[in-house]
């Protein structure tokens, strides 16, 4: 459906991220002139350096992890020796052609997207973009680093999506060779002997687990008590087990104060004196927004201490022809709430009906092995008395699809509302729990009971029964 307009709206969208690729193809389609400034490529550093490559790699973490688990099912695999004796061969990866294959995947996706933009009607710009107060952009095109060209663009409403960048600490400064950030480990030709990953947060527990399963030896550096501080207790526990049982060594209470080359090794001295000799480090310490030098403070947009920008649940910043998206603003930096901010600052500006983003439903996940997925309340919220809940938990083992496929860690967990039995969230920890979050997820959107939940067919036997089963189990007398 196109709306028409006595003028046609112009929006100018800064980055191309998840955000601000949705923010374009939504204005397009609702007949606005769109213009898209992207300093990389259409679809950011989330396509092109971080989600993607990152996901695809750790994909190809789950197939070697399978291979190497496969005798618990009875599958067993041998050659034979030149005397005809059976042997047992190794699981190699040869990570050069699996870096080589991300890179592809990941600039297929941008141009994927950029194909779609230019079929919709939106015009990109390829340069370094900013502010020139509310409702201009100001672009230095171009090629090579010295982009000596501009190009001024007028709009009714800008859409800043600039994303964030590896935070940097100046006693840990990447070398691109053997201190490396998450964006830089497609480079290696390796896998590297031993890792040591610095950040026990989502992205370090991610790599850690993924180059532990490619064959790397690993030591995950964390400041707190267990990995994944901030998520559910439970789940991150069942993380840390894993990972010790697979030969991951976990450095608990244990601050990185700096990390220096040693030649072909790195140093990582902690806090209390101790030394981590490994063959590279990764640096997981967070991001930081991308906010800074491109005109925010000028335009009047408030700003965060930490640099992200201030949005309202439409995305909206505090001057109102201005809207931000993604992982530079202070909502969640999840590729997909960036979408949806994207999408909603665009229906807000161009006054269509708008659902205003509600953080309590956006489901995470992180892709260890196994997953973890949430959505919704946490227990801890509960714990608190923040939300009002019943909670349960059904171990996965009990399942009987698990049983068959060999998965002996995870858990399904509901929380429902006291009382009324409505669902207000959940946590999967299991092979795929990406996928199997879908039902809780769809729950919590609608409002939906236990019983509502519990009440739908799930396959027998299937790792989603456990869901179901979870749900019966919380069955409201009435």
């Amino acid at each position: 459906m196109t709306f028409t307009f006595e003028r046609s709206q112009r929006i100018a969208v800064l980055g191309g991220g998840p955000g601000g690729y949705e923010a374009a193809l939504a204005g397009a389609q609702l007949g606005a002139e769109v213009t898209l400034v992207e300093r990389i490529g259409v679809g950011g550093s989330a396509v092109l350096t971080d989600v993607v490559p990152s996901k695809t790699l750790i994909a190809t973490a789950e197939a070697s992890n399978a291979i190497g688990e496969a005798g618990d099912l009875g599958v067993q695999f041998f050659t034979r020796t030149e005397s005809g004796r059976a042997s047992r061969p190794s699981v190699t990866v040869n990570l050069e052609a699996v870096n080589r294959r991300l890179l592809m995947l990941a600039r297929q996706q941008s141009e994927d997207m950029k194909s779609q933009l230019i079929k919709a009607g939106v015009r990109i710009v390829q340069g370094d973009g900013r502010l020139d107060g509310p409702n201009r952009l100001v672009v230095s095109t171009g090629k090579g680093k010295a982009r000596t060209d501009f190009d001024e663009i007028d709009a009714d409403t800008l859409v800043v999506s600039v994303g964030a960048s590896p935070r940097i600490l100046p006693s840990a400064k990447p070398d691109g060779e053997r201190i490396l950030t998450w964006t830089q480990l497609y480079m290696l030709d390796e896998v590297p002997e031993h890792i040591i990953v610095v950040g026990s947060g989502v992205t370090g527990a991610e790599f850690a687990s993924a180059y532990r399963a490619l064959g790397a030896e690993v030591t995950l550096v964390s400041s707190r008590d267990q990995v994944l501080p901030g998520e559910d207790a439970d789940a991150a526990r069942v993380i840390e087990n894993v990972f010790k049982r697979n030969g991951l060594q976990v450095l608990s209470k244990s601050r990185a104060e700096k990390v220096e080359r040693d030649g072909d090794e790195v140093v990582v001295t902690l806090s209390d004196g101790r030394e981590v000799r490994g063959s590279h480090c990764l640096m997981a310490v967070g991001s930081i927004p991308n906010t800074a030098g491109i005109g925010l403070e000028e335009a009047g947009v408030q700003l965060a201490e930490s640099g992200h920008i201030r949005v309202n649940r439409v995305a909206r910043t505090s001057v109102p022809s201005i809207y931000a998206a993604g992982d530079c603003s202070d909502l969640l930096p999840l590729a997909s709430v960036a979408s949806m901010q994207g999408r909603t600052a665009v229906y807000h500006a161009m006054g269509d009906a708008v659902s205003p983003t509600e953080l309590r439903n956006v489901t995470s996940n992180i892709f260890t092995q196994p997953e973890i997925a949430t959505v919704g309340w946490s227990q801890k919220q509960i714990e608190e008395g923040i939300a009002q809940g019943d909670i349960y938990k059904l171990p996965l083992a009990s399942n009987p699809r698990a049983k068959m496929m060999g998965i002996k860690d995870g858990f399904v967990k509901l929380f429902a509302r006291t009382g009324s039995g409505t669902v207000i969230g959940g946590v999967v920890v299991a092979p795929k729990a990406s996928e199997l979050v879908l039902p809780i997820a769809l729950a919590v959107e609608h409002r939906l009971t236990v019983d509502q939940l519990a009440r739908a067919f799930s396959v027998y036997p299937s790792l989603s029964g456990s869901i179901t089963d979870a749900a019966r189990a919380m069955h409201i007398v009435g």
